[in-house]
């Protein structure tokens, strides 16, 4: 599982945390629902989650838009009551799915941290 965080918004630690949580829970509920081998080979394997940095959200629309082709994709939206205008898109979470796939799509972003 990749989550792919935008950094143009300048969030604090803990929005971060709570949008990537967001994030990870959705894509897995998705991938549960659409691709249960996936998830079984995943938690199998470790249950490894990395993240990622996007520029703006216009490179999470990109990235998202093709991610979903195929893949178990989750856009997060914040609700607006701390940090973040409501509706702002915040991170993407892409998987459980094969490395490769995923790799494909978010292969050339830097890790976010």
């Amino acid at each position: 599982m990749v989550i792919c965080v935008r950094t143009d918004l300048k969030m604090s630690p803990g929005k971060v945390a709570a949008q990537v949580a967001h994030g990870a829970i959705e894509a897995y509920d998705i991938a549960r629902s659409n691709r249960p081998l996936w998830v079984k080979t995943w938690k199998e394997s470790g249950s490894t989650k990395i993240c990622l940095k996007l520029l703006d959200g216009e490179h999470l629309l990109h990235i998202a838009t093709t991610a979903a082709i195929g893949l178990p994709t989750a856009v997060i939206t914040d609700a607006g009551r701390t940090e973040i205008p409501s509706g702002t898109a915040t991170v993407v979470a892409i998987g459980p799915a094969p490395a490769l796939l995923i790799d494909a799509i978010t292969g050339s972003l830097k890790l976010y941290g």
